[in-house]
């Protein structure tokens, strides 16, 4: 089984833009990332796939690609947060789990500095993201 290369050269060319930009800027950065995100079909968007603790209601299911994977399906119910959540797929997205298990996602995503750019309400779910990403990662790495 093979992994993808980590995904830091977007991650790189997407914080270099970032940082040129202002707030107004990086709000509408952030928005047209979720707004990229594969749909997420309201089947999926249940209780067992609800994000806890987050101020909006955000939701984070996987599914396994052929080779074993793993690519996530999000979605939000507020723009930005639902571009944090894009953001933070970026890092993970089509890696083997056990490859996500081992990622920094924290520190691949603090160039962004986005607990100083958006407001406490709109980053105090990102560890339990983050977290319920790697706990998925770690089930199905064994």
């Amino acid at each position: 089984m093979t992994d993808m290369p980590a995904p830091r050269p977007i991650l790189a060319e997407l914080q270099e833009e970032y940082e040129f930009l202002d707030a107004d800027d990086r709000y509408r950065l952030l928005i047209d990332l979720g707004r990229a995100l594969e749909p997420m079909p309201d089947a999926l968007k249940t209780d067992a796939t609800l994000v806890r603790g987050c101020s909006a209601a955000v939701w984070v299911y996987p599914t396994v690609l052929e080779d074993g994977r793993l690519h996530f399906l999000a979605d939000s119910n507020a723009a930005i947060t639902k571009g944090i959540i894009a953001l933070v797929l970026l890092t993970v997205q089509d890696h083997a789990p056990a490859h996500i298990v081992a990622t920094d996602i924290e520190g691949a995503l603090a160039p962004f500095d986005l607990r100083n750019q958006l407001s406490s309400n709109r980053t105090q779910g990102i560890p339990n993201m983050i977290a319920l990403i790697r706990e998925t990662a770690a089930r199905y790495a064994g």
